[in-house]
């Protein structure tokens, strides 16, 4: 059994998985648009969601995650959760954590902690929440 996320951008996925494969370089596997599904949608969307992404998939480092706009019924919330992502170093942490920082929030800086000698918590601009960890 394994757990994959899967996220939902409404509306914004594809700006989000350009955003990821530049500071991430994450490898986008796969992009299928509303308007490419070979069955209509089970409830009607709204006006011209025909481009918006149905479904992706795709991967950062060794795990996989999906992705979607969802079928346009509002904000996404994504709470109560985080994306932790292990880097090699403090200089590495450091240049991901300032790109995915901006236009969101940060929670925690990037600092020493006592599990960790570069750790810190941010909402990228998408409103994913982020910890990332260099081990020990």
């Amino acid at each position: 059994m394994k757990i994959e996320p899967y996220l939902f951008f409404d509306g914004r996925c594809e700006e989000a998985l350009d955003f990821y494969q530049q500071v991430l370089d994450a490898e986008l596997l796969l992009l299928m648009r509303h308007k490419e599904s070979p069955e209509p949608p089970p409830t009607p969307l709204p006006a011209g969601w025909g481009d918006k992404v149905m479904h992706a998939s795709f991967r950062i480092g060794d795990t996989l995650l999906m992705a979607s706009d969802g079928c346009g019924s509002g904000t996404p919330a994504f709470q109560a959760f985080a994306l932790s992502l292990e880097l090699p170093d403090a200089p590495t942490a450091g240049g991901i954590f300032d790109a995915l920082a901006a236009g969101g929030s940060v929670q925690m800086p990037l600092m020493k902690t006592f599990f960790s000698p570069c750790f810190g918590m941010l909402s990228d601009r998408f409103g994913l929440s982020w910890m990332l960890i260099v081990p020990e």
